[in-house]
């Protein structure tokens, strides 16, 4: 790998997780002081018409996936003309996409006190939520381009230097406003404003960097139908997704109450903050990916895919340990102990199959970064539809467990029966092989952590900051010395050499051609 292209992955990398701690460190503190401020019932609203609205989400069709693909494709291989029809192509599609979803908001507006059991009191609030929130969500679409622009280019950094910016802002202005006596409305346009300077300034930064002719003459059906063909395969999987993690304030909304939503979301807002930290990491294998696969290097792949893969083990395992052996006591220092009894279970629900999911968190991108998610696209839908019929047959008899169980049970399924044996065939990998190589080492190095901490529980519970705090150096400290040792001797990032599977079309062709040059020898 070239010096500066492991500087690049360094700031790539290192800029994610700086941003993704001020995240994870500004939501530790706002979300509890917005919960005992505006109180459950107007914070589980908050989290319904977030979620809502999230489904919006949906009418970004994969073009956004279609642009990183091709931008990161089209500058490996110095296609300016090509280039300059994606962007000028994708803002047109984005424009019209973002209309679209402005006109749903004004109606689905007058329809909200239909569908959700929202108290009376709430009612106006939430609708003008509701269109605030939708508002903005179209005007994303077109300026979003400018974000996928800067990930096809690997200039990840860009995106979380303004991310930091943002969040960092948005915490001051909340806290400014919630203390003065300013209600959910107030923090909603605070919360919904910030991300359309941040995409603006975004857009600043790419003419800089990549300097684009606009024109009406580079909006090419041609380079629409190329994005077509990706991104309707990546829509399914951007509509599997939803049906994944968006629709448990959904179900709980419609069958419970808007309070239980707050009860579910503190446990699976944390596993939300393991999953951040993966993410933040794999996002950088979309376009590594897809510029190996444009210049033919399948030997590159099959590294990213083993030592991706063991990447994003050896920061979540470690994760997912702590909220396993430490939840109840996070969960009480975040947010109070009467959260514990409802909040813990849920999170050990759903941390189990995450884990598994964000452990292969390279892979779905290697996926997509050489264009070949079509059978993923499938079997995350099933599991999709399959969430959804769960978790309104469970919620009706076990409440929000029910519904993490109706999350839990069919991502597991395709995490460990589908995901691993299909990208091994793709790449010519053995699954042994690819196990063996990517997660020995993280669950080596985890176990000695995982026992600290079970011995410090034994020792003390802790119920307080200060406390959590001690648990967490012990582990840190333990774990960090392992994963020293793996670096500083390249363990962790060393792959083996693979030896591709002989595929059966090769080997048919292997065949003929022995047995043609044993009849010319006879």
């Amino acid at each position: 790998m070239r010096k500066f292209e492991k500087l690049e992955i360094i700031k790539n990398v290192s800029s994610s997780w700086f941003g993704l701690a001020v995240n994870v460190l500004v939501g530790i503190f706002l979300s509890p002081f917005i919960l005992h401020r505006l109180g459950d019932e107007a914070f589980g609203i908050w989290v319904l018409i977030f979620s809502v609205t999230g489904y919006y989400g949906l009418f970004d069709f994969g073009i956004r996936s279609s642009i990183i693909r091709y931008v990161s494709k089209f500058t490996a291989t110095s296609d300016n003309e090509d280039l300059a029809k994606l962007i000028n192509t994708s803002l047109f599609s984005y424009t019209c996409v973002g209309l679209l979803t402005l006109a749903i908001t004004i109606a689905g507006s007058f329809y909200v006190d239909s569908i959700f059991k929202i108290p009376p009191a709430f009612l106006t609030t939430a609708r003008w939520l509701f269109l605030m929130v939708g508002a903005s969500v179209a005007l994303g679409f077109p300026l979003g381009v400018y974000g996928g622009i800067l990930e096809g280019l690997q200039r990840f950094y860009f995106l979380n230097l303004t991310n930091i910016v943002s969040t960092l802002l948005r915490a001051l202005l909340i806290v400014i406003t919630l203390n003065r006596g300013y209600g959910l409305l107030t923090i909603a346009l605070i919360t919904v404003a910030l991300p359309i300077l941040t995409s603006i300034l975004r857009a600043a930064i790419v003419f800089r960097i990549l300097p684009i002719p606009f024109a009406w003459r580079y909006v090419d059906r041609g380079t629409f139908r190329k994005m077509a063909n990706y991104s309707s395969v990546t829509f399914m999987i951007i509509l599997a997704g939803r049906l994944r993690f968006k629709t448990d304030a959904l179900v709980i909304g419609t069958f419970l109450s808007s309070a239980a939503i707050t009860y579910f979301s503190i446990g699976s807002r944390l596993v939300d903050y393991a999953t951040e930290v993966v993410s933040s990491l794999a996002q950088i294998f979309v376009p590594m990916s897809s510029q190996s696969d444009a210049i033919g290097n399948m030997d590159r792949l099959r590294k990213i895919y083993i030592a991706g893969n063991r990447a994003c083990a050896l920061i979540m395992l470690p994760m997912s340990a702590v909220l396993i052996i430490l939840g109840k006591s996070v969960i009480e220092a975040w947010v109070g102990a009467k959260y514990v009894a409802a909040s813990y279970p849920v999170l050990v629900i759903l941390v189990i199959p995450v884990t598994i999911q964000l452990a292969q968190a390279a892979s779905g991108r290697i996926l997509f970064g050489i264009g070949r998610h079509g059978k993923l696209a499938i079997a995350t839908l099933i599991e999709g539809v399959s969430n959804l019929i769960l978790s309104i047959l469970l919620v009706r008899h076990y409440g929000i467990i029910g519904d993490a169980l109706g999350t839990a049970i069919p991502l597991t399924c395709t995490m460990l029966f589908f995901l691993p044996f299909h990208l091994s065939h793709v790449l010519g990998v053995p699954v042994r092989t690819f196990l063996r190589q990517a997660y020995v080492l993280p669950i080596s190095l985890c176990t000695p952590m995982v026992l600290a901490l079970l011995l410090m529980r034994r020792w003390f519970v802790p119920h307080g900051y200060r406390q959590l705090g001690i648990h967490l150096l012990v582990g840190a400290v333990v774990y960090g010395a392992g994963l020293m040792w793996a670096v500083l001797s390249n363990t962790a990032l060393h792959v083996e050499q693979l030896t591709p599977r002989a595929k059966p079309e090769a080997d048919k062709l292997v065949a003929a051609a022995l047995v043609e040059t044993y009849q010319e020898d006879v």
